[in-house]
């Protein structure tokens, strides 16, 4: 475990912050202040830290400051020191009989070092400050004098840039630098040190971090994103909410479409969320496809040899659900496509372009949200990130495209040819229904959608129960039925038996998997294994 002696010369936060997040199990051993009246010292002292007080005698050098300061410290085991708000420059009087000493700094050094870094960078009119922990060298030169020149420049083991606004003042700098820096970089920085990963080069000045290397997931993430939108509200009225972009992003998005439909309101968050979602879907496919989307789920998905059969075949999906929803096209949106989708309400339509005759269709209907992506081309965003209280999930998207090579046959009966090709779509959809998911699908078009249930076998249920009461011109009756994940136990099996799934794909790998297999057997089911799952819970 890492000991901490803190060093704080007024109200130790950072110190304190440290404290409640002890980062790489370090802890503090005591606090020691140079002033009896700095608030660190009540605040360490009603944690149980042990706490030091060291003033400056009248007329006492730095030097004979730092023995006294030296001693008060020999009492304590520790393994790093850390200042915060200790407004001594310290010597190498001190600085060599210590551990590695660190500080942290209101700025991104070697930019505005010295006292009122805040202001200096007010004054400068920079858009971009922060702050920098940085270990603390000998700023003093042979005489025992101050070299400006030398403080605040010892290497740097970490920094958090802070954005500046218009309105800012150095008041409000200051707690932004320090509540969203300073919190963020000083536990960086104590946790490296505990777990072993710096190094400190003192001769060339810098600090080496194991593992502090670029990569898609790096130990530390810098990211900014601009303001492109001011929303209405968030998912519901009393939520404040705002959209913004990444400018560097070269794939096709719903955040950079153009609207084409002037007049027509702007897009909601949930507009947003669920355009973002019907774009997905389609762009797994090459053949024209279509999804209509409500919720972030399909209510519908299909490929046909057209956009408007596509449509037409996922609509009749569920098109009382579709009401309301948002459809997506994977190519240019002709008049006849955009004849059917203006035949009832949808909130968005998204598709890479649109003909003359689509536009002067879809314009007549005033609030319907038309927008343009551009050609869909490569997918270059490889990871998606979820907000969390407190922090943020980065995974790799989900990107897995099985081919018949790929899938396993664990049944007696194989699936026939035109049965593997409906796996393989059905297979490629779910991977965009709300775990935990089921579809059925016929040739390459939906025929019922079982979302987001708690149970595997309700989602069975559900998806029989679309099938047969929503569904239009189609029912399950000989269908295929895609799982994200494995069925736990048989009675998935016997649901979807019961509606007249001929074939199954799913992942595998249940402690079941063999009683599942035997009821497929018993209903002369062919049975599929992917070998992976598609688990999506947002």
């Amino acid at each position: 475990m890492t000991r901490i002696a803190g060093m704080a010369g007024n109200r130790g936060r950072n110190l304190l912050n440290v404290d409640d997040l002890a980062p790489g199990g370090a802890e503090l051993a005591v606090v020691l202040t140079n002033d009896a009246n700095a608030p660190a010292l009540e605040k360490a002292a009603e944690r149980g830290i042990p706490t030091e007080v060291v003033e400056l005698g009248d007329d006492e050098s730095r030097r004979d400051h730092e023995e006294r300061v030296l001693d008060a410290l020999s009492g304590y085991d520790f393994d790093l020191v850390c200042l915060d708000g200790y407004m001594r420059i310290l010597t190498g009087e001190f600085l060599d009989e210590v551990p590695a000493t660190l500080n942290v700094h209101p700025s991104l050094l070697p930019s505005f070092p010295g006292a009122d870094a805040w202001g200096d960078a007010l004054d400068a009119g920079v858009s971009v400050t922060g702050c920098t922990v940085h270990v603390v060298t000998d700023a003093t030169d042979e005489a025992g004098e101050v070299d400006p020149e030398r403080v605040d420049s010892g290497p740097i083991v970490t920094q958090e840039p802070i954005p500046v606004y218009e309105d800012d003042t150095k008041e409000t700098l200051k707690e932004r630098v320090l509540y969203r820096g300073e919190f963020k970089a000083y536990p960086r920085a104590v946790r490296w040190f505990a777990e072993g990963k710096v190094e400190v080069d003192y001769d060339a000045n810098r600090v080496l971090v194991e593992g502090d290397e670029d990569g898609a997931l790096p130990t530390r993430r810098v990211e900014t994103a601009d303001r492109a939108a001011d929303l209405r509200y968030g998912e519901n009225p009393h939520q404040d909410a705002a959209l913004y972009a990444d400018a560097a992003c070269e794939e096709a998005s719903v955040v950079r479409a153009a609207q084409l439909n002037e007049g027509a309101k702007a897009l909601s968050y949930n507009n947003y969320n669920d355009a973002d979602a019907a774009l997905n879907l389609v762009k797994e496919f090459d053949r024209p496809a279509c999804g209509v989307i409500k919720h972030t789920n399909p209510a519908g998905c299909a490929t046909a040899d057209s956009l408007a059969e596509a449509y037409d075949r996922a609509l009749s999906t569920d098109a009382k659900s579709a009401f309301g929803g948002i459809v997506a096209l994977n190519g240019e949106c002709d008049g006849a496509t955009a004849e059917r989708i203006a035949d009832s309400f949808k909130e968005v339509v998204v598709a890479p372009g649109y003909t003359d005759d689509a536009l002067s269709t879809l314009r007549e209907k005033e609030n319907l949200r038309v927008l343009a992506v551009g050609e869909l081309g490569e997918v270059t965003e490889t990871h998606t990130e979820k907000d969390l209280v407190g922090g943020r999930l980065v995974q790799e998207r989900d990107l897995q495209a099985p081919t018949r090579d790929d899938l396993e046959v664990v049944t007696e009966r194989e699936p026939t040819e035109e049965q593997l090709d409906s796996l393989l779509f059905a297979w490629r959809t779910v991977k965009h229904v709300k775990s935990n998911a089921i579809l059925f699908a016929t040739g390459t078009e939906t025929v019922g959608v079982g979302a987001g249930q708690v149970s595997r076998v309700d989602a069975v249920e559900i998806a029989k129960t679309k099938a047969e009461r929503d569904a239009e011109g189609k029912d399950a009756d000989g269908a295929v039925m895609a799982s994200d994940a494995f069925f736990p136990f048989p009675d998935a099996i016997e649901a979807a038996a019961e509606a007249g799934i001929e074939a199954v794909v799913q992942p595998g790998g249940s402690v079941n998997d063999d009683d599942v297999i035997e009821a497929a057997d018993e209903h002369g089911m062919a049975m599929v294994f992917t070998g992976s799952r598609c688990f999506r819970h947002d």
